[in-house]
């Protein structure tokens, strides 16, 4: 490990909330004050039809009409803020911003983001995506999608299971 500071609690290192982001304001809130960073990773998810239909001249013709997320205030937070602890445990890293939204999302909206600040951009990358593996499978959320055909329960895939288990992490999935 570097001269990286020791953590601290902060209540802003993970929010879920309504409202949209803006990566620019984000990153640049995490790397304020911190002449040790050299690097930020940044992973921004958008709301998508996971079936991938695509119609005339290729443009995209959503099967998901929207996404519903639901949480348990308090828990969830809480949750993501041991998923961030563990990362500064695993990794060299000075700062982790996470920000997932709940409520109703469009297609093409900003659904997560996962901001990560190191001395090296190796560090940045592997926990940024340590963090997005562990957030896809263990953070409690849950997803309806409104599609034509009606609401559905979005179930946990098999693929994110096996993401996580690459870093050592049996998913409670199962």
């Amino acid at each position: 490990m570097s001269d990286a500071p020791t953590p601290l609690p902060h209540p802003t290192r993970v929010s879920v909330q309504t409202a949209d982001f803006s990566l620019d304001d984000e990153v640049a809130a995490l790397r304020a004050g911190d002449p040790g960073v050299g690097a930020v990773c940044a992973f921004v998810g958008t709301v998508r039809d996971r079936n991938g239909a695509t119609g005339l001249a290729g443009q995209a013709t959503p099967s998901v009409l929207s996404l519903e997320l639901e949480h348990y205030p308090g828990m969830t937070e809480k949750a993501i803020e041991a998923m961030a602890a563990e990362a500064f445990a695993r990794f060299d890293i000075r700062g982790v911003r996470v920000i997932h939204r709940v409520g109703l999302l469009q297609p093409l909206d900003q659904i997560v983001l996962v901001a990560v600040t190191s001395a090296h951009r190796g560090e940045s990358f592997q926990a940024c995506e340590f963090l997005m593996d562990y957030l896809k499978t263990q953070a409690p959320f849950w997803k309806k999608e409104q599609t034509p055909e009606g609401a559905r329960w979005v179930d946990a895939r098999v693929s994110d299971d096996a993401a996580l288990a690459r870093w050592g992490i049996e998913s409670r999935n199962g």
